[in-house]
Parts: structure tokens; C-alpha cells; sequence
């Protein structure tokens, strides 16, 4: 636009932010959004022609109205009007039209340019020539995306726009790392992955930072993470070239450390030093609180330390949250030189203010410009913190809505607070300081209502007491009270006195919102409000359609269309396909209505049926992961078949997409005649304890139903559950608790007819007893166990137990019988299909191996089973397999390959699930750094390693011990293990 300004004959033409038509310094009325939408086609095209059909499609899409033609014409003709004497730039050409702009005439035409010269600098050892003119570049594009022009056109030219935008900031960001500005860009970096996830050449850049910043835990855990997520989302392995960046910074490769010398600052950088003081004017005639005050002026004061303050004031909505908080925030001014930010941010209103607007217009008042303003809010908060760094600014975040809303809003360093009022009760980080605000005292509530109205007598008292001696209701009938000079207090006592007209007088509180939730409820035909109020009684996050069928006993087309009839309705929203959620509020207004209008049987039947659902469905996945194991057929019965799946990768992602919601279902079915069938979804999702994140979710939900079963004396129920509380216990290394689990399952099974609890009681105890160094009970177990899974044809648990007995026959010398075992437990594996569990035996089978002084069969075997548990996600055995192939590295006398795997297993066992495994790694990464002569970092690793079996009470604390001189204290400071 500067450009234009100079010249008043001058057009120039935008599309990189709103589609736009200047001459000179004034923008001229381009027309309405489709008018528009054809602007940006042709402007695009760079002055090449556009038939007609070519521009109905780009306008219309598939089904154009049938006066497409016409209407296209007359938006032509408009054009060519607000072209005026340039409209001969707007030329009609064979069967279309074509706009000619003239050189330097279009945003687009302009970045384009600075980018090509951006790159001649680049390849000319000009990287901070380079940088300043990809920001001119960037520069053009600060305007918010046209979000204003319809059809298919506008959608892919958004899409367009967001990948010109990324693009810049990737080669941007390249620049900086060759500079040697790798620390600094980190923050940004992190901000943009987690807005970009499946973005590679975004987390080539962030691995490139962590590791030239000396953080190469973090730039292998950053390659996990991607590599998850890009099986789990799309079904495919990183490109080839994160791949080799990873394989690099394995072979720490003396290529990749950053560039020598100094890191140049380029001309322009940083923002200005602006202290913005947005505070709204503090009350005039504030009231009472004195105590309240001064415990929120030495929390947010000069003696609250090195640390981030942040204090919380809740309550009611009237009851006085932003006059107080503001009251402070003026007290405390002096000691935040450096400003106040404040914002209403409208949480319980119907339009709440995103935080992503809230943080551009942040960032503005504190001096970054819009060019350097990301989109997205991750980006927007990793900027917003980083500029806050080293200055002394307080936070005012009012009103808000939820704890998500107010995360990404709040400052990071030492220095800095925040205040935040709401009426909702928030999750707040730890640390912060909650001040939970109850209505005035009756002598403070006299006390404000006399300051405004000079009335202070027995009809002052008794207006405050018709006010609940709450602030607002207060403010309110005072006000009008001055107002109305003809009224006394006694006048307003009379009006107040009517408790069914007391809301009318003072409109004040939440009985609002639900008043507005009331309008759209009554608009609801009996069948919509039958689903709105059902389908609120779940406790998951969101819901799917398929679970919302099953909730209301509908079909699922029928239940589609309901459904999508509340999301019209804004009474439900659907942030996916097929998939709904409620507003907070709305799903517990919806609630209350289910209480209020349906009987509880009919409640109890919605959840009844959702239970049969979840369990239908886990069973088929659990059968398709374990063909040849008939637990389905041993499940209590449902009377739906569940969700059917093309394939096991679907079958998994259904799992694990719904892996908070079922579990929710099974935790809030613990009573009744339901409590046996949530017993058996723990069991059919078992694979979500070795999935690392879910792990503990899945353990409370055993809890909760464990101790329901111990209280309704359901012995059926109490073994199936106390099965996967051993197995969790197993994978954590809590092997007394996990015995403890095992033992009582063994003295149930002697009650129960039961052959699923039966042999996997066997089965567990004597996983115990071999980790626990009984060996002869051990194998006495596992041959029982072994005999009772053939009794009623469970083959893949046939192929588990050999398993088990291989490991034990190795641990005991007998390697010839483990080897042949755990060969025919992949056999049998391999023989039933068992696609997934053959991971388990490629593993089981490595293990042996390597007991066997055959290392390199070994490693063969843990790299099939490591592709296998990614597939599956199974995040915890995935992470073992490295381990053990450290292991059979340091057999192979390989230090360094071993250290890099162990370092692969810990870069995944980051959750509390996986402690053992972890301890594990750090035994195998010890022995590997002192074999490569880094001995203070091996025992670093010894160290931290027996703190967590001893913790555990692990057998293996014993031999690391012995590894450890008594009189050698762990070495200071931290390790990069």
C-alpha cells in the first residue's frame, strides 16, 4: 500500500491477506464476496485467460445456479465500473476473461519478487540481506485470510495462502539456524510444530536447533514423537530426509554442530520497547474487601520472589470479581514498570474471545509488529512469552471462560503476573493462587450501598438483604434508586419484595445464560430434545455417532440427522465428522433437563446401551489383534454386534480414539448389572495399558471398578479386573503389588468357573515368579498355564505362554529348550494369523538370542518386532525392544550402537507407566558410556536407575548396586542420558 499512496493514479491489487483494489491510498469497494472470489482468480492468474466454465467452477463449484453465465457477466461489468479508467485492463478473451496488472501492480507479484531476490542473496553469502527481504515478503501478508470469498475458489486459495506463509517462515527460520541462532529459535520452532504437527521440514528445523543447542535427548524424543503421530495420522514413515537427520544426530555426525563464530543479529530484530497500560479506570467508590486486597497486593508484590504470580478470583457471577481485580491491579502498578495488559475476554457470554485474537492484540501493544505476528495460537504464545522475557508486566485476563482459554495468555518468566477472574471454577497450574469470592458482608454491603445513595437507614438493610448482598445487585438498585429522585428506599424494598419479579428488577447473575439456553431448548421438537438431553449423560470429551446411536437406540442415519440438527441449532457442536460435543454449560443445563424430564430407568437404559456399544466393538478390535483367543466368547453378552472394521489399522484407530470415552463409560457403569460388563471392556482393552499415554487412565478406571466389585461381592467381576491390575503392575515393575493382584485372582479362581480368569491367574503368577527369581514355582505356573489355554482352544495364549517359558529356560541356563520355545512361539504366531502378536514373539525370541551369545539373530528379530509395536502404537514395547537391542549391541560389543538405542527407549518413556522400562535403558546406557570411556555418565545413569527400582522394590536394584562403589557419591550436575 505505501507504494500506492504517492501515485493517485496508481492500482494495486491484494490477495495475499483481504482481495482488495487500492488506487493511490484508497481502497475501492471491490463488491461482494463472489464478486470478490473472481477478483483473486484472475488476479492469480498472472493475466493469462480463464474461460468462463473454468471461472463458474472456481465460483460455484460443481452445482452452479443456472444464471451462472449472467451473474459471472454482471460481476465483470461491476469490476470493470470500479476499474474505472483502467477498466480495459479487464479484457474479455475467447469464451473468458483475463485481468492484465501492471508490473509491481499485485502483493502477490510483489513477494514473489522479494522471495526470488531473498534466494540470489542467500546463494550470494548474504543471509541477513536474504532475511530482511523474506520479511518484506512476509510483510504483505499480514492481513487477516479472505475468509469473506465463497466457493471452492476461495477455500483452496486459503489453503494457499497458509502454505505461502509457512513456507517463508521455514526458509526464515533456515536462515537463522545457519547464523548460528539456533537457541533462539527453538521456542518458535516448538510453537510451530505443535500448531503443525505432520509439518517434517518444521521438525528437520527443531531437532536441527535442540541439537546444535546441546540438546540432543530432546531432538531424538522430537523424532519419536513425529514418527508416532505420522504412523497414527496418515499410516506412513518419516521422509527420508528426517530420517537421515535423525540416523545423524544418532552417529552425533561433526557435520551437524553449529556454525563457529558469533551469532549475528540482523538489522531490525526484536520488538520495541512499549509499556502498555491498558488497565480500565479503578472504582470509584470501591467498598470494603480490605482483607481480601491486601492478600492479593503481597501475593502479586514485590515479595513474591523469583517466580511467575498468578492469582485467580472466582465466584459467582455479580459478585464483584473485575471490581476487585482491577482495585489491585491499580494498587500494584509501581511494580510493573513495564505495563498492564488487559483483556474482557467474554467467557460467559456466547461469543468468548479465542485466545489467538487476544495474544496478536498483546503483542501489538507491546511493540511487535503485525509482520512479525504468527498465525496460530501456539506460535502466537511461544512469541508473546518470549517477548515478556526480562520485563515486569502484569496480566489482567477477565471474565474468562475455562483454563484453556487463559493457558496460552499467560506470561512464562520470572517478573511477571497474572490476574484472572471468572465465574468459572478453573484448572489452574500449580502454584497459583485461588481466591474464592463469596458475596459482601452485610455491614460492607450497607456500607456500598450507602457511599452511592446517601441512604443508610432500616430500608437501606433491608434493600441489602433483598440483594443477597451482592455487589452487583447492589450497584444496580442503587443506581436506580439515584435515578429515580422521586423514590425512597422503602419504594425500593416494595419493588424487591416480589421474590418471582426480584430478577426482573435486577437482571444480574447466571440465570441469564440459562434463560437463553431456555429459548433454543423450547424451539426443540420432543424427539431433538429427547437427544439433546440423552446424549449429554456420557462423561467423555466429545462423542461419535456411532456411540450417540447406541445412547438413544437409534439408527444411525436417523441419529446423524438429529444430531446435526442441534449443531444447526447451536446446541452441539461437531468439531469432526461424526463426531459432537457440547458447550460446558450446555451439557450441564442438558443434564439437569434429563433429570428433571426423564425417569431415571430411561437414564439408566441410555447407558446401558452405550456400555453395549464400547464392549461390542472393543471385542471385535481385541479379536482381530489376537486371532485364535476365543475371549469373545467368554464376555458377558451385549445386545448390539458393535462398530465392523475394513482392516486392523481402522480397528486400532478406533481404539484408541475413543480410548478416554470408554473408559470414562466403564468407570461410570461400576453399579448395578452393569459392572460386570465394564469388568470385561478392561479386559478386551488391555492393549491400551501398554500404549504408555493411556496407561493411566486405564489403571484409575480398574480402580474405581475394583473397589465397586470388592463392595458388591462380585467375585466374577473381581477377578477379571484384578487380571489387567497384575499385568499393569507387571509393566510398571511393582511386582509385590503386581503378586498381590496375581495371588488374589489365584484364590478366586478356585470359586469361578471361569477358564479366561482361570489360566490367565496361571499365567500372570508365573510371569511373577520368573521375574522374581522363583524359578521352580515359575515353571510349575507357566506349564499349568500352558495346559489350561490349550483346554478350550486359546492358541494365542497358547504362544504367550511358550514365550514366558523360553524367557525363564534362558534365565536358567537352559538356552537349547528357550531358543526351540520361544522358535515355537513364532511359529504359532505366524501359523493363526496373529499379524500384530507376532511382535511379541519376534521379541521374545531376540531376547533368547541374545542369551545365546547370538546378538546380530537377535537384532534381526527386535527390528521386526519394533516395526510391529509402532504400528500398534504400543508405545511401551516399542520403547523395551530398543532396550533390549542395546543390550544385544553391547553383547556384540558395540557401545555406541547400543548407547544410541538406549537413548531411542528413553526419548519414549517419559510417563510414570513406564519407570521400569526406563531404569532398564539406563542400566543398558551406563554399561554403553562406560565402555566408550564416559564413566561419571555412566554412573550418572546407575544412579538414577536404582533410585527407580528401589522405589519399585525391582529384583534388578541388586545388580546395579553392585555396580556402584559405596564410597562414590553420584557425580554433580546433570547428565544428557
Amino acid at each position: 500500500m505505501a507504494d500506492a499512496a504517492g501515485d493517485e493514479r496508481h492500482l494495486w491489487f491484494t490477495v495475499l491477506g483481504p482481495v482488495a483494489i487500492w488506487r493511490g491510498g484508497r481502497q475501492l469497494d471491490a463488491g461482494s464476496p463472489r464478486q470478490r472470489a473472481l477478483l483473486a482468480v484472475l488476479l492469480v492468474q498472472g493475466g493469462r485467460g480463464t474461460s468462463a466454465p473454468e471461472l463458474i467452477r472456481a465460483l460455484w463449484g460443481k452445482d452452479p445456479p443456472p444464471d451462472a453465465r449472467a451473474a459471472l457477466h454482471t460481476y465483470v461489468c461491476r469490476l470493470r465500473a470500479v476499474l474505472g479508467p483502467d477498466a480495459g485492463m479487464l479484457a474479455s478473451e475467447s469464451d473468458g476473461y483475463a485481468l492484465h496488472v501492471g508490473e509491481g501492480g499485485l502483493d502477490l507479484q510483489r513477494a514473489e519478487q522479494f522471495v526470488a531476490e531473498a534466494e540470489q542473496a542467500r546463494r550470494s553469502g548474504d543471509p541477513a540481506r536474504a532475511r530482511e527481504l523474506l520479511c518484506r515478503a512476509m510483510e504483505l501478508g499480514t492481513g487477516e485470510p479472505p475468509e469473506g470469498v465463497p466457493g471452492p475458489y476461495g477455500v483452496a486459495w486459503r489453503v494457499r495462502l497458509e502454505e505461502h506463509r509457512l513456507s517463508l517462515v521455514e526458509t526464515r527460520l533456515a536462515l537463522d539456524l545457519e547464523a548460528g541462532r539456533h537457541a533462539r529459535v527453538v521456542a518458535e520452532l516448538t510453537a510451530l510444530t505443535a500448531g503443525h504437527p505432520l509439518r517434517e521440514r518444521l521438525k528437520e528445523l527443531l531437532m536441527l536447533a535442540l541439537y546444535r543447542g546441546g540438546r540432543r535427548a530432546e531432538a531424538l524424543a522430537a523424532y519419536a514423537d513425529t514418527r508416532r503421530l505420522l504412523a497414527q495420522e496418515r499410516g506412513v514413515a518419516p521422509s527420508p530426509g528426517l530420517t537421515e537427520l535423525h540416523r545423524r544426530i544418532l552417529r552425533a555426525d561433526p557435520r551437524l554442530p553449529a556454525p563457529e563464530g558469533g551469532h549475528p543479529r540482523y538489522a531490525g530484530e526484536g520488538a520495541a520497547q512499549v509499556r502498555p497500560a491498558q488497565l480500565p479506570p479503578d472504582t470509584r467508590d470501591f467498598t470494603g474487601r480490605a482483607a481480601l486486597v491486601e492478600e492479593l497486593i503481597a501475593y502479586l508484590g514485590p515479595g513474591r520472589g523469583r517466580r511467575v504470580a498468578l492469582s485467580a478470583v472466582g465466584g459467582i457471577g455479580g459478585v464483584g470479581k473485575t471490581a476487585l481485580a482491577v482495585h489491585v491491579a491499580h494498587a500494584v502498578r509501581p511494580f510493573f514498570p513495564d505495563g498492564q495488559l488487559y483483556v474482557d475476554l467474554r467467557g460467559c457470554g456466547p461469543c468468548p474471545v479465542e485466545p489467538e485474537s487476544v495474544l496478536g492484540t498483546f503483542l501489538r501493544a507491546l511493540g511487535v509488529s503485525d509482520c512479525a505476528i504468527p498465525v496460530g495460537v501456539s506460535e502466537r504464545a511461544a512469541l508473546y512469552r518470549s517477548v515478556l522475557d526480562g520485563r515486569r508486566v502484569l496480566v489482567l485476563l477477565d471474565n474468562a471462560r475455562d483454563a484453556a482459554q487463559v493457558r496460552p495468555l499467560l506470561p512464562g518468566t520470572d517478573g511477571c503476573a497474572a490476574l484472572v477472574t471468572s465465574r468459572n471454577r478453573l484448572a489452574h497450574p500449580a502454584g497459583t493462587h485461588a481466591v474464592a469470592l463469596d458475596v459482601m458482608r452485610p455491614q460492607e454491603a450497607l456500607a456500598l450501598f450507602t457511599r452511592i445513595t446517601g441512604e443508610g437507614g432500616e430500608d437501606a438493610r433491608k434493600v441489602v438483604a433483598a440483594c443477597g448482598c451482592l455487589p452487583l445487585a447492589i450497584r444496580i438498585a442503587a443506581a436506580r434508586l439515584v435515578a429515580r429522585r422521586a423514590w425512597t428506599a422503602a419504594d425500593l424494598v416494595r419493588k424487591l419484595a416480589d421474590e418471582h419479579r426480584r430478577l426482573d428488577e435486577l437482571q444480574a447473575g447466571d440465570l441469564g445464560v440459562e434463560a437463553t439456553f431456555e429459548l433454543g431448548y423450547g424451539q426443540l421438537a420432543a424427539r431433538q430434545a429427547r437427544a439433546f438431553r440423552l446424549v449429554a449423560l456420557p462423561c467423555g470429551p466429545d462423542i461419535s455417532l456411532g456411540a450417540a446411536a447406541a445412547v438413544l437406540g437409534l439408527g444411525t442415519e436417523e441419529a446423524r440427522q438429529t444430531l446435526e440438527f442441534l449443531v444447526d441449532t447451536s446446541l452441539l457442536e461437531s468439531p469432526a465428522p461424526d463426531r459432537y460435543r457440547y458447550h460446558d454449560l450446555l451439557r450441564l443445563y442438558a443434564r439437569a433437563r434429563a433429570e428433571r424430564d426423564d425417569p431415571p430407568e430411561q437414564r439408566e437404559a441410555a447407558r446401558s446401551r452405550l456400555l453395549d456399544h464400547y464392549l461390542a466393538t472393543a471385542a471385535r478390535v481385541y479379536t482381530m489383534n489376537r486371532p485364535g483367543e476365543p475371549l469373545a466368547d467368554h464376555l458377558e453378552p451385549t445386545r448390539y454386534p458393535g462398530l465392523a472394521f475394513d482392516g486392523r489399522e481402522s480397528a486400532l484407530e478406533w481404539l484408541y480414539a475413543e480410548a478416554g470415552n470408554l473408559l470414562a463409560c466403564a468407570r461410570a457403569s461400576a453399579g448395578g448389572t452393569m459392572l460386570r460388563r465394564a469388568a470385561d471392556l478392561m479386559l478386551v482393552t488391555k492393549d491400551l495399558a501398554d500404549s504408555g499415554t493411556g496407561a493411566r487412565q486405564y489403571e484409575q478406571t480398574i480402580v474405581h471398578l475394583l473397589a465397586a466389585a470388592l463392595q458388591a461381592q462380585d467375585t466374577h467381576a473381581e477377578g477379571r479386573l484384578r487380571l489387567p491390575m497384575a499385568h499393569l503392575h507387571i509393566m510398571a515393575g511393582r511386582l509385590a503389588e503386581a503378586d498381590r493382584q496375581a495371588q488374589a485372582a489365584m484364590a478366586l479362581r478356585r470359586h469361578c468357573a471361569d477358564p479366561v480368569l482361570s489360566s490367565n491367574a496361571l499365567n500372570e503368577s508365573g510371569i511373577i515368579a520368573s521375574l522374581q527369581g522363583r524359578h521352580e514355582d515359575a515353571e510349575s505356573l507357566l506349564q499349568q498355564a500352558l495346559a489350561a489355554f490349550r483346554s478350550y482352544g486359546n492358541q494365542n495364549s497358547v504362544a504367550s505362554a511358550l514365550a514366558n517359558l523360553a524367557l525363564l529356560y534362558v534365565d536358567t541356563g537352559r538356552i537349547t529348550e528357550g531358543v526351540s520355545l520361544a522358535e515355537q512361539c513364532l511359529a504359532l504366531y505366524q501359523k493363526i494369523g496373529a499379524t500384530t502378536r507376532l511382535a511379541a514373539g519376534h521379541y521374545s525370541l531376540g531376547v533368547v538370542l541374545t542369551q545365546a551369545a547370538r546378538p546380530e539373530d537377535a537384532l534381526q528379530q527386535f527390528e521386526q518386532a519394533v516395526v510391529i509395536f509402532q504400528d500398534s502404537r504400543q508405545c511401551l514395547w516399542e520403547a523395551m525392544t530398543y532396550w533390549r537391542m542395546a543390550e544385544a549391541h553391547l553383547a556384540a560389543d558395540r557401545p555406541a550402537q547400543a548407547a544410541g538405542r538406549a537413548e531411542e527407549a528413553l526419548a519414549i518413556l517419559q510417563g510414570p507407566s513406564g519407570q521400569w522400562a526406563r531404569a532398564n535403558a539406563l542400566t543398558a546406557l551406563g554399561h554403553a558410556l562406560r565402555r566408550t570411556g564416559h564413566a561419571d555418565r555412566a554412573r550418572v545413569c546407575w544412579h538414577k536407575a536404582l533410585e527407580t527400582y528401589e522405589t519399585l522394590g525391582s529384583p534388578e536394584a541388586a545388580a546395579v548396586r553392585r555396580l556402584l562403589p559405596a564410597d562414590r557419591p553420584a557425580p554433580v550436575g546433570d547428565a544428557d542420558v
